[in-house]
């Protein structure tokens, strides 16, 4: 990792450079994926059979395209009892703190005749991509079913990929049950977004679609947006540890690893105040990163988008921090909690040296889809907003509409929209005769 003083200058080469790793940059799939969609768009399940035996090797139908409930109890088999035990624990804590999301309906009466509201839909019918090739995270399943399950979507379905014998890999399916999915359908990739989106004569077409991907996912998710509605298009993985004196430097080096080992993209970023935490820190990854398993993947990433930031003020480094903008933020410092009130943009804050990020990925309860690549500024976690929609009510009774209709109707033709204001005006046509208008 490099060790860079905190600079208005190096902040802008790092934001830069971070920058680098958001899907937006990887124009030259677009055209690949385009097609992909379109050929599903048209072809539907002949273009699905037809990539899913090109990139998995898999040869399916419309009979079996859909996991059946016999290969569903056959998953339940091959899951570790203390595997299923864990899921089941972190499923409660999950589905508590999205429960608390919920929102009602609300209406506003008034006494001269008006009602005015705001009623909540959940989506009808969802769709959740899991991935299924070099790495498999039933949390995400979990994470990604579970709020829609809370909102009351009527239907969720997922698609994931299968091996070259058709079969799902089985905690990817236990954990869906578990979370409560209706249907899961053995295709990945764009072809699978794209049968989501548009609906093929095996595949049901979704309201929107959720969950995370490789670049082929995300772009193909981005040539869908707007015909359906998605989640975000998601970036790699990353971190920032904000860290001060107190901080364990061992505690630091084995979080910052725990995002590293995602990718050769993942970022794993130190801001201190301390010279000598990131002296330490560098130590202790070196020494952490010889006994790690992913070790190749780490290396790659830390030399790529790894940084310990030195700032001369806590301030700088807060500052710092609001403009990364980072999708896992960890405070530790000797008072987390006054240091996050000062915190803007961040997709989730673990607070402490005990509060470390897999702690937020497996069993705390927020969901771990979070805001990547600095959308952290404007954009939320996945969670039971994202499954459901608002509608306004609006009911004036005649007695409420007449002694404003003239108002509107200086509104409208200000603008010049005369058939806006005569859409008020007729309702009281009989007063305006008699008042001689």
């Amino acid at each position: 990792m490099r060790k860079v003083k905190l600079t208005e200058t190096s902040r802008k080469n790092l934001l830069n450079d971070l920058l680098q790793r958001s899907p937006n940059h990887y124009s030259t799939y677009a055209e690949t994926v385009q097609e992909i969609v379109n050929r599903v768009a048209k072809e539907g399940d002949t273009a699905i059979f037809a990539y899913t035996e090109q990139f998995d090797h898999a040869h399916l139908s419309a009979e079996t395209i859909r996991v059946t409930p016999e290969e569903m109890q056959a998953a339940y088999a091959e899951v570790p009892a203390e595997l299923l035990a864990v899921i089941r624990k972190s499923l409660v804590n999950i589905r508590e703190f999205h429960e608390k999301q919920k929102q009602s309906s609300w209406f506003d009466t008034k006494p001269n005749g008006t009602l005015l509201g705001q009623k909540v839909t959940p989506l009808y019918r969802v769709g959740v991509y899991v991935p299924g090739g070099k790495a498999v995270y039933p949390s995400s399943v979990l994470m990604n079913i579970v709020p829609a399950k809370v909102a009351g979507v009527s239907e969720i379905i997922m698609t994931t990929p299968c091996n070259a014998e058709g079969k799902v890999c089985a905690t990817t399916l236990v954990a869906a049950a578990e979370a409560g999915v209706d249907a899961v359908y053995k295709i990945g990739g764009a072809q699978a977004i794209a049968a989501l989106a548009y609906g093929t004569e095996s595949v049901p077409a979704v309201d929107k679609i959720v969950g995370p991907g490789n670049i082929f996912v995300a772009l193909a998710k981005k040539a869908v947006n707007g015909f359906v509605g998605i989640d975000s298009i998601a970036g790699p993985s990353e971190i920032l540890v904000l860290a001060d004196e107190t901080a364990n430097p061992r505690y630091v080096a084995a979080d910052l690893l725990s995002q590293a080992e995602h990718d050769e993209l993942a970022s794993a970023i130190l801001v201190t105040t301390s010279e000598a935490l990131a002296d330490q820190v560098s130590v202790e990854i070196e020494w952490f990163v010889e006994t790690l398993s992913r070790k190749e993947i780490i290396r790659k990433s830390l030399e790529r988008f790894g940084y310990l930031l030195v700032a001369d003020t806590m301030e700088e480094a807060l500052d710092a921090v609001n403009q990364i903008a980072s999708e896992h933020l960890e405070i530790i410092t000797k008072n987390p909690f006054d240091i996050m009130t000062k915190v803007r943009n961040a997709g989730a804050i673990f607070l402490g040296e005990y509060s470390s990020e897999p702690l937020g990925d497996y069993f705390a309860g927020p969901n771990h889809v979070l805001p990547t690549n600095g959308t952290a500024r404007f954009f939320s976690p996945l969670s039971v907003d994202d499954f459901i929609k608002k509608s306004s009510v609006i009911y004036y009774s005649r007695e409420a509409l007449e002694p404003i209709y003239q108002d509107i109707i200086t509104f409208a033709e200000s603008e010049q929209l005369t058939a806006h204001a005569n859409s008020i005006r007729v309702r009281f046509e009989e007063e305006t005769k008699e008042g001689g208008r």
